[in-house]
């Protein structure tokens, strides 16, 4: 017997430290961890102890004979990354940093931001001794995309929270949410009362696709639309025309894998999950029938990971549809997959696709059609959008054999009334602090911010996640990237480079209480939580979100007036 990790891996590598046999890969000091799809458990190397299983915080691995029908390719996929990845010498463990003398007294830290990669920093910060945490949201809710970006029909995805909650519900942690910074207190009065500043904001906007038509009605970011149908308050009360029978969406991420599945998924199935309201009212009165994934390169390129396409082709009473001339390899792509560089991953999305090439579709069933080699000309339309036009791709290899897409002459029309564009997050500008428009991220150093202009880092200011590498990665990704920043902090701390702060905690929370009277601590979120779970218990479903902000204020304070 041996353990198989499965679909809902997150990638903390929670099971890699406590496995007494190193038999889980890849492990955070690895090169291949920074863009692996998942983790992977060594069948040879197992031996049963099971104590991956309790550690795990989304119950993604399983007894290899406890697999459903549906999980039972994860044995494949975790044995297969073995060979060519074989289990060699365990690395040699950094030294435990030593902890701060006790003259230095207690570190105080702000964290702006309460998504993964302020969460993971609080867990690190808080594990260490004399620390106290001051974390801010603007928004009345915490968890930030494990909330708002996570696909309602992925609820093991959201199991992270337990391990989140946890963490802010310390005495050392004291969360101040419905506050934003910039806004309710600055940048400077947070560096005033703190230590250290660490942002880990996430990217708050999406990439363009710089084609005509592309802000015709009818044409959205795929970020909004799932922040519509997550509850974010910002996009409650937005519109997206589900009157057409045909969807178009750039891209062919995750994300767009997410997007395309609530579109067709049978609504009386998202009723018994965490949807918006309004959104599942909307999609009961859809008349979408097909949507149509485009990816400008090949399937061994797609940017969807392995498991999120098996559960893609796993969907009841949805046709998976895939042109087999579309599958037919090219001759740069044939020896890239077969050649010794290719992952099995990749190996594996090819396999999938043209499983799905061979299926025959059934007349009356909603579809997903999966389009590869093929990028968006223009959006079509005058006031409204009426269709897209795509041109064909054809790969091609540089001297080095990158793969890159290059338009053809072919062009072709599709139909459609909404187009959605999922080519990417982005974030977004910070105020105070030194940005790189191009990449999308605040200008640092592995965490440490850096003024751009003497080439330093900044005394005091540090980032972690999104903000800090860019959109890339899963949630547990950020673990090890906030853990990165926290050692960097802490070495700053110890060597006396971080400012003592001029106030006591009493004064800021004085501070923040005269600026923003609404603001929202832990005890205030629990009781918005409690709320919404009792709002669900009456349909029978997790929780009903609450949407409106004056009503979460109204749950927030509620018990506690």
């Amino acid at each position: 017997m041996a353990y198989v990790i499965t679909q809902a891996c997150c990638n903390d590598a929670s099971c890699a430290d406590v496995c007494p046999v190193n038999c889980i890969r890849p492990t955070p000091d690895e090169p291949e961890f920074a863009t692996t799809e998942m983790l992977y458990i060594d069948p040879q190397t197992c031996i049963d102890c099971s104590a991956c299983v309790d550690e795990c915080p989304v119950d993604a691995i399983f007894a290899d004979f406890e697999l459903s029908e549906a999980q039972a390719i994860y044995s494949e996929i975790n044995a297969d990354y073995f060979e060519k990845h074989p289990i060699g010498p365990a690395l040699p463990q950094p030294d435990q940093p030593r902890p701060p003398s006790a003259d230095l007294g207690t570190l105080r830290v702000a964290i702006v931001g309460s998504g993964p990669a302020a969460c993971y920093a609080a867990i690190e910060l808080s594990a260490r001794p004399r620390v106290e945490i001051d974390m801010f949201d603007r928004l009345p809710t915490p968890y930030g995309l494990v909330r708002a970006g996570v696909a309602p029909d992925h609820p093991g995805t959201k199991g992270v929270i337990d391990v989140f909650r946890s963490v802010l519900n310390k005495r050392s942690v004291q969360c101040h949410f419905n506050v934003e910074v910039g806004n309710h207190v600055t940048h400077e009065e947070l560096l005033q009362h703190h230590h250290a500043v660490i942002y880990a904001v996430g990217a708050a906007s999406d990439r363009r696709l710089e084609v005509p038509g592309e802000d015709l009605a009818g044409s959205h970011a795929a970020t909004e639309f799932v922040a519509w149908y997550n509850g974010h308050p910002d996009y409650a009360s937005r519109t997206f025309d589900l009157s057409g029978v045909r969807a178009v969406i750039i891209g062919n991420g995750n994300v767009a894998l997410d997007v395309a599945r609530i579109l067709v998924t049978d609504p009386n199935e998202l009723a018994t999950t965490d949807i918006a309201e309004h959104a599942l009212e909307a999609l009961r009165h859809s008349n979408v029938r097909e949507v149509v994934l485009v990816g400008r390169r090949g399937p061994a390129q797609a940017a969807y990971t392995n498991p999120e396409l098996i559960a893609l082709g796993q969907m009841a009473d949805v046709d998976i549809v895939v042109d087999p001339d579309e599958v037919v390899l090219d001759s740069v792509s044939r020896r890239w997959i077969d050649g010794p560089d290719s992952e099995h991953s990749e190996k594996l999305k090819v396999r999938q696709v043209e499983e799905f090439a061979k299926r025959t579709a059934t007349n009356g069933r909603k579809r997903i059609v999966l389009r590869y080699l093929a990028s968006p000309e223009q959006i079509l339309g005058i006031d409204h959008v009426e269709g897209i036009r795509l041109v064909r791709n054809e790969l091609v290899a540089d001297e080095a054999g990158t793969l890159s897409a290059r338009p053809s002459d072919h062009t072709e029309t599709l139909d459609t009334g909404l187009v959605l564009r999922s080519i990417g997050y982005k974030g977004l500008p910070v105020p105070d602090l030194p940005f790189d428009e191009r990449s999308g991220v605040v200008v640092n150093e592995n965490g440490r911010v850096v003024d751009p202009e003497i080439g330093s880092p900044i005394p005091g200011v540090y980032v972690a996640g999104w903000i800090k590498r860019g959109p890339t990665g899963v949630i547990g990704t950020n673990k090890h990237c906030s853990a990165a920043t926290v050692d960097l902090l802490f070495s700053d701390f110890t060597s006396g480079v971080l400012t003592q702060p001029s106030s006591d905690p009493e004064h800021f929370a004085e501070l923040i209480g005269r600026r923003q009277p609404d603001a929202i601590d832990f005890r205030g979120w629990q009781r918005i939580d409690k709320q919404e779970r009792l709002l669900g218990d009456e349909s029978g479903r997790p929780r009903t979100k609450i949407v409106d902000l004056s009503a979460m204020l109204d749950a927030a304070w509620g018990e506690a007036n």
